[in-house]
């Protein structure tokens, strides 16, 4: 069976024509998985991502300046977190129907949501990440001349470094989640065939969209964790001695 679609809508399938695992509608189907793979899985994989990295690399930006302000400014903490925490608690359904008058059904809308979820997350982790940062550390980096802007890119920042990517990991992986409900919306992303299968009732489409939506977010956090090994080299040295 060959997922066909005509101007945006599923096209019922004819099973008929299939095989008999996909006739008899069971669990799995490796040939439906072969046949349909460059059709419908792959580009839906590749949608997928695309959505998580845009909100997740949007996100990040808005965290990290407004964690910088206020780590400087302590006066802009809450207000921040008051308006992410707002966001954050409204159920992402609600969200894209709220955003939907204003930005229509478009990837706009899916991406001001998945961006808005990660902004607590990351905020609060960047910003206690550098707040951590070992006074006497500070103060040998004052005593060694470095100004307030050369202290936070040398010393504060990369000493956040485990903090930031601990926050990072959670919000990658929330919104590899999410980015399943934007199907509501628009016809992209992992979330999709899930849909469709689900209003077929069709076993393996689910099961395999379902998995490559674990199996990326499993592939995230693992990269992830590298990156941060990569980047925190003497926590390494210190565990080896």
């Amino acid at each position: 069976m060959t997922r066909l679609l005509a101007q945006g809508q599923p096209v019922i399938p004819d099973f008929g024509e299939a095989s008999d695992c996909v006739r008899e509608n069971r669990f799995l189907c490796p040939e439906w998985v072969t046949d349909n793979w460059a059709g419908v899985l792959q580009p839906a994989l590749l949608e997928h991502v695309k959505l998580t990295l845009i909100a997740v690399s949007v996100g990040f930006a808005i965290s990290l300046v407004a964690a910088l302000v206020a780590h400087r400014f302590r006066i802009v903490e809450r207000p921040f977190v008051v308006f992410s925490a707002v966001v954050y608690t409204i159920p992402s359904l609600a969200l894209f129907q709220l955003l939907v008058p204003v930005t229509g059904l478009t990837v706009a809308t899916v991406e001001v949501a998945l961006v808005g979820y990660t902004l607590l997350i990351l905020f609060r982790n960047i910003l206690e990440g550098l707040r951590n940062v070992p006074p006497d550390v500070l103060e040998a980096a004052r005593g060694m001349g470095l100004t307030r802007r050369q202290m936070l890119w040398s010393v504060e920042l990369p000493l956040a470094v485990p903090a930031i990517m601990a926050g990072l990991r959670v919000a990658v992986v929330s919104t590899i989640a999410l980015a399943t409900v934007a199907a509501l919306v628009i016809p992209e992303g992992l979330g999709y065939p899930i849909f469709l299968a689900l209003r077929e009732a069709f076993k393996t489409e689910i099961v395999v969209a379902g998995a490559l939506a674990v199996g990326l977010a499993l592939v995230a956090d693992v990269l992830l964790v590298g990156l941060e090994r990569a980047l925190t080299p003497w926590a390494r040295a210190r565990r080896v001695a």
